[in-house]
């Protein structure tokens, strides 16, 4: 059997750091609003997309001791691409001096997990190591006057080798998800801002995580309480919390991310992925669970028995 591991982790934020008071300067709100609400405190702003996922897969390669030069694909999760086209992976490939495949995928903040499961499927079928990173520059597509969206969003990036392993390897279940009749909720049209339904949003998040990650588990013939670590995707703190409440697990095994980083999409699971093994959250044999949720709406979770790196 083949299998796959991860085996480096990065990431990577802005310099420029907008606090929710400098937010109240410009729009009606205030910090108590945003944190009681979102568990936001501040977020980080600027760059190109290719800029965040190049820095944060060179720390991935270099933590793998992997050259760029042997990877055998690209993938790059990310809604905001540089351009319309090309996409933006053949750009982060050349930064990075890879010479292989590259491709984007957009499954909003579900993108990253897609792209896991994704390189699991191409290891399986004969590849040997894969670069999963996750980059946005949402600030492009937000209107700075709307306190819906502009409260929420952030820029960033995350990245991770996966590599061939002998055996069945760490996924142990995986969940991909989609319902386009929420897509009204959360989207926006080519060349204008995000719009949101918070309400409705956060109603049918909870429930498309929360089942996407039931269904990984159950793939994994695993329970909730077999769960150490939940690496969730960032996008307000009570979403989080509701998930975990509903699967059962203690809210404490999430590692949360988004009070200093703010929304970062695609970006936010695999980034908090590089915090919390430069925490020491993870330790050798945990299982962790990876679960998003995004415009779409998408949802994604993969149950991992953990080997990859456990400091930063």
């Amino acid at each position: 059997m083949r299998g796959s591991r991860i085996t480096g982790t990065g990431g990577r934020l802005p310099d420029k750091v907008v606090t929710n008071h400098d937010l109240a300067t410009r729009m009606d709100t205030d910090d108590e609003w945003i944190r009681s609400r979102t568990g936001i405190e501040e977020r980080r702003i600027g760059g190109t997309t290719t800029e965040h996922a190049v820095e944060a897969s060179r720390l991935a390669l270099e933590r793998a001791g992997v050259d760029a030069a042997d990877l055998d694909l690209v993938i790059l999760a990310t809604t905001t691409p540089d351009r319309a086209v090309p996409g933006t992976s053949p750009g982060v490939a050349l930064a990075l001096g890879a010479r292989c495949g590259a491709i984007d995928i957009n499954a909003a903040c579900s993108g990253w997990v897609y792209g896991l499961v994704m390189a699991h499927a191409m290891i399986g079928s004969g590849m040997e190591r894969i670069l999963v990173a996750g980059a946005e520059t949402l600030s492009r597509i937000t209107d700075w006057e709307d306190r819906t969206t502009a409260i929420l969003v952030a820029d960033g990036g995350g990245a991770a080798v996966v590599e061939a392993t002998d055996g069945p390897g760490d996924l142990l279940g995986w969940d991909l998800a989609a319902d386009g009749d929420t897509e009204k909720y959360l989207f926006a049209e080519m060349g204008g801002y995000l719009e949101m339904n918070g309400k409705e949003v956060f109603r049918h998040a909870v429930s498309l995580m929360a089942d996407s990650s039931e269904r990984a588990l159950a793939q994994a013939g695993l329970s909730a309480d077999d769960v150490d670590v939940v690496i969730p995707h960032q996008a307000n703190i009570r979403i989080i919390e509701a998930c975990c409440k509903r699967l059962g697990v203690p809210p404490e095994k999430a590692v949360i991310t988004l009070h200093f980083m703010g929304n970062t999409s695609a970006a936010t699971v695999p980034f908090t992925l590089d915090h919390a093994v430069a925490e020491g959250r993870l330790s050798d044999g945990d299982v962790i669970l990876f679960s998003g949720f995004g415009a779409g709406m998408t949802a994604a979770s993969a149950v991992m028995r953990w080997s990859g790196p456990t400091t930063g």
